[in-house]
């Protein structure tokens, strides 16, 4: 586990074994212990392990918060709180009935990841409604015996939300922050259903209006260079979405039109990094799954014109 301050840690999960790819917040003090977006079940066994090591049990978890509800940051929540039943979950309003009944969740997730679905995430469990802590956005609650503000951030998915702890200056931005490995480049990850660029442009001003020191990205880790990073990011969310609106004016098949994104994103990674940095940004993200979420972007953004 890797310190952020005092009491709040966290843990790369090894997602399908590869480091760099997922990581979990840990908050923790005497009043019990927090998760930030504890990932999906298939990294179960390694944060288990990492919290056995810190000499934290998974039945010492009090509290579950969930960034927003997308399988790599809350497939696992069920499966926890089948263990240990007493565990709070804060999610916002938008999440919460996918989480009660994660039907239509894994459905969606089904079209996207096929017969991966299994290898990817495991198992998808219901959490008991009665755990469930709903937000909107505004809220102070207190987890692992920090008190922390609430924001909504949409523009990644329409239930997203962020956490700010004052005391330490850490800011929990889930995807909002995009993805980042050892303060590089700054992607935006944006699969469907959800993305709207303005929106997602908004929710990092609001991040940036907290002037956090540090910001803890779920993909994956630390942020320090706040301002340079969330300014990179807004140029590579535009920059990103204009490749994308730049393949669907070409000819040819939405697959030939994905694959030229893919290839142009890979060059543009690899020219910024390392070949195994540049593979753990596109596990990470997906970029085929990059180019679907932007195109149904434009594609309904385009249908609502005059």
């Amino acid at each position: 586990m890797t310190s952020l301050a005092a009491g709040i840690e966290f843990v790369d999960v090894q997602f399908l074994g590869f480091p760099s790819i997922i990581a979990t917040a840990v908050l923790h003090g005497t009043s019990g212990v927090a998760l930030i977006d504890p990932g999906p079940s298939t990294s179960l066994p390694n944060l288990r392990r990492a919290l056995t090591h810190r000499g934290i049990d998974a039945r010492d978890v009090t509290q579950i918060l969930l960034t927003h509800i997308h399988l790599d940051h809350g497939g696992a929540t069920g499966t926890l709180l089948r263990e240990n039943p007493d565990i709070e979950v804060f999610v916002h309003e938008r999440g919460a009935a996918h989480l009660v009944d994660p039907s239509k969740l894994v459905a969606s997730a089904g079209r996207l990841y096929g017969q991966d679905m299994e290898r990817l995430w495991g198992e998808i469990l219901p959490v008991p409604a009665a755990a469930v802590r709903v937000l909107r956005g505004g809220e102070r609650l207190v987890a692992g015996g920090r008190p922390l503000d609430v924001a909504y951030t949409p523009g990644h998915a329409s239930h997203h939300v962020r956490y700010f702890d004052a005391a330490s200056g850490v800011a929990f931005v889930g995807d909002t922050g995009g993805v980042c490995v050892d303060e590089g480049y700054a992607l935006p990850p944006t699969p469907p259903p959800d993305i709207d660029v303005e929106l997602w442009e908004q929710s990092i001003g609001v991040i940036g209006a907290w002037s956090p020191s540090t910001l803890f990205v779920t993909h994956c880790g630390v942020v320090t260079n706040v301002p340079t990073h969330l300014q990179a990011l807004v140029e590579n969310l535009k920059h990103s979405a204009a490749l994308v609106r730049e393949t669907l004016a070409m000819p040819g098949t939405d697959d030939e039109r994905r694959a030229r994104y893919e290839e142009r994103m890979r060059a543009e990674l690899r020219a910024h990094m390392p070949e195994e940095r540049a593979a753990a940004y596109e596990t990470a993200a997906g970029f085929g799954m990059m180019w679907a979420g932007l195109a149904r972007y434009w594609r309904k953004r385009e249908a609502l014109r005059p």
